[in-house]
């Protein structure tokens, strides 16, 4: 005698989005989290040969600092060897530290200009 088979279970539905007592999709909303981005410190680093007068330009220039500011930054950068200019998003960190090298460059100045993690 042939040997059956058990029938097998019926196919499941697919699965329905879930609807309100009005017969209206409800859509659940997950909030998007985003972080900040990760910023970073550009840093003037001393040396023997650049001018103060220089390194104050510098930071009124490109840091938009004013006099007074950028005479304690540098006095800082001169006393302790290095003087943090600003905290910006890693683009905007990069474009500074190029623009720095490169008006040291021109100017003939070995200023180091380097960014790093905040």
């Amino acid at each position: 005698m042939p040997s059956e088979d058990p029938p097998s279970p019926p196919p499941k539905p697919p699965a329905q989005p879930r609807r309100g007592d009005s017969g209206a999709v409800v859509v659940e909303r997950k909030t998007a989290r985003t972080k900040p981005p990760q910023m970073y410190q550009v840093v003037l680093l001393n040396d023997d040969y650049t001018p103060m007068e220089f390194v104050v330009m510098v930071l009124q220039q490109y840091f938009r600092r004013d006099l007074e500011s950028a005479t304690l930054i540098m006095l800082k950068i001169h006393h302790e060897g290095r003087g943090v200019c600003g905290v910006y998003t890693k683009d905007v960190a990069a474009t500074k530290v190029e623009l720095v090298l490169a008006a040291a460059r021109r100017a003939g100045h070995p200023l180091q200009c380097i960014m790093e993690a905040a």
